[in-house]
């Protein structure tokens, strides 16, 4: 009889509220944007370049304003580029842990290529090292990029953007320990990086095994 059972089980066809809901894979990708979420960002990316051509020009007037928004609309416009929306977590804790380790990084690396330049008769040797993130999405691979370029002694010289892969080149590479040292550093800042503003779910991507990760394209 069906009239002793709750009210959630007393449908046949109705789930019960035991059943676990399925969870998205880690590396699945996020939900298109609305048509809210495309303007806002583009409204995002015109106001960015406004402020980049206002500084360019060194002047705030009406004139260099109206000039950057029409510039800024006429690049949004015929040279669109993939939208990359934030849908992560600011983190105040991590972004202080973020900068203060980016500016020891800084000094220091800056110090040793001070050393490698003044160094006489020494010919550094370098290397260009593929290092695949945890983390695929377009928002990390340029945050990523980009904090790793501001270092001196690495550049990003190429993206695999479907892969996830940054192909970085390293300076004064003296044996293999120096590559892993580089990929390891690589990692690292991808780490603070997505436990700065990272989502909940790119956050728990970090622990995934290599096996793992490789098993999630």
């Amino acid at each position: 009889m069906t009239d002793d059972l709750p009210p959630s089980r007393a449908g046949a066809g109705e789930p019960s509220g035991d059943v676990p809901q399925a969870t998205p894979p880690p590396d699945a990708p996020p939900p298109a944007l609305g048509r809210g979420g495309r303007r806002r960002d583009q409204a995002v990316a015109l106001g960015w370049l406004v402020v980049v051509w206002l500084l360019l020009w060194g002047d705030v007037s009406w004139g260099n304003l109206l000039a950057g928004l029409v510039l800024g609309t006429a690049v949004l416009v015929f040279f669109p580029l993939p939208s990359v929306t934030f849908g992560g977590r600011l983190r105040p804790g991590a972004l202080l842990v973020l900068a203060g380790t980016f500016v020891g990084e800084l000094v220091s690396a800056s110090l040793h290529v001070a050393a490698v330049a003044v160094r006489l008769g020494y010919r550094p040797r370098g290397a260009i090292v593929a290092v695949p993130l945890r983390v695929r999405t377009d928002l990390n691979l340029a945050l990523t990029a980009e904090v790793i370029s501001l270092v001196p002694g690495t550049l990003i010289l190429d993206t695999d953007r479907a892969r996830g892969v940054l192909y970085v080149h390293v300076l004064d590479v003296r044996g293999p320990e120096d590559l892993t040292r580089s990929r390891e550093r690589v990692l690292a800042v991808e780490r603070r990086i997505v436990r700065a503003v990272g989502s909940p779910t790119e956050v728990r991507q970090l622990d995934l095994e290599p096996v793992e990760r490789r098993n999630h394209p």
